[in-house]
């Protein structure tokens, strides 16, 4: 079965691309003629119609295994090994069409436009989702955004997060949104119903790559393994009950955009997101049909002014009625 990680991150454009999942696996078995050989070199003779170079990309990048293990960079085999590729798409290989949606906006101007995205909604095509994304529908809204890489898209959100994502019209904003997104000066705060009662507040200070067995996930790791540096805070703002289990509505302050990182960082502390399908408890991921996480406040610098400014969202209404469940009232934002 393919890679498919459920969707995009709040991540800036250099980090993990959730929503571009992968092409089918292949799985080859070597022979004992590739005994010493390095892995990438066997690789590229089995698998001509990718370069050795890319291969030896997506072995660093963990999408290689040997015998169900991750490949390791500049490896030897012994020649009777089975190794599977997950071939990871080239964005720039995909054809983007416009298509007519409704887009709830909350701000627009001649610089950027920030939007309020719905739960089901894929924020860029990749394999399995070539139509119905946010971009494809940017670009018909706002034909002139063809001209702007990915259409303007300059982070991401979960397939099934709520709320809002900044999209720059220009390629000087987008450049501008980029380079503010990684000097972490971008205010990203999100609404989450945790199982179990947090800590009033921390701060989760732990680096996040894929996972080392399980290559859908991601997962803290050490930065020997790749992990990226990835910072959540959170404040508990009240608690209640679901089920008869205790839960949390916890506010979450994002300084690093990693894929899936306050799902990742809160289950890492024992605090999995209520309806988490991929890092939640199991037994009771039926509680929630997504992961209760809303992306409600975005504060940044105006491209073109200099100028602080912000937008919130206020909850959906389904996270609206499953915090009355769980007995919490909704929160000012």
């Amino acid at each position: 079965m393919p890679m498919t990680p459920d969707s995009s991150t709040d991540a800036p454009l250099d980090s993990d691309l959730e929503d571009d999942e992968s092409a089918a696996p292949i799985t080859v078995k070597l022979n004992p003629e590739f005994c010493g050989v390095r892995l990438d070199k066997a690789l590229s003779s089995l698998i001509p119609q990718y370069s050795r170079s890319r291969l030896q990309q997506w072995i660093d990048q963990g999408f290689v295994t040997i015998d169900g293990q991750p490949a390791r960079g500049k490896a030897t085999v012994y020649g009777d090994e089975s190794v599977t590729v997950l071939p990871q798409l080239v964005e720039s290989q995909q054809p983007y069409q416009p298509e007519p949606m409704t887009l709830d906006i909350v701000h627009e101007d001649a610089t950027l436009l920030v939007i309020n995205k719905p739960a089901g909604m894929v924020v860029h095509p990749g394999a399995g989702n070539w139509s119905g994304t946010l971009l494809n529908g940017l670009l018909h809204y706002c034909p002139a955004l063809a001209v702007v890489p990915r259409a303007g898209i300059v982070h991401r959100l979960d397939k099934d997060t709520t709320g809002l994502m900044v999209v720059a019209k220009t390629l000087a904003a987008q450049a501008d949104l980029v380079r503010q997104l990684q000097a972490r000066t971008v205010q990203r705060d999100y609404l989450a119903l945790t199982w179990g009662t947090t800590q009033p507040s921390g701060m989760i200070d732990a680096p996040i790559g894929r996972h080392p067995r399980d290559r859908v996930k991601m997962a803290v790791v050490g930065e020997d393994e790749n992990g990226k540096p990835a910072v959540t805070r959170y404040h508990r703002l009240a608690t209640g009950m679901l089920s008869r289990i205790p839960v949390s509505l916890v506010r979450c302050q994002l300084e690093t955009g990693r894929t899936h990182q306050i799902r990742v960082h809160m289950q890492s502390v024992g605090f999995p997101l209520v309806g988490d399908s991929v890092y939640g408890k199991r037994h009771l991921v039926s509680a929630f049909p997504r992961q209760a996480l809303h992306a409600c406040r975005l504060g940044l610098l105006h491209p073109r002014s200099g100028k602080p400014r912000s937008w919130t969202a206020p909850l959906p209404e389904d996270m609206k009625a499953l915090l009355a469940q769980a007995g919490i009232a909704e929160p000012e934002l």
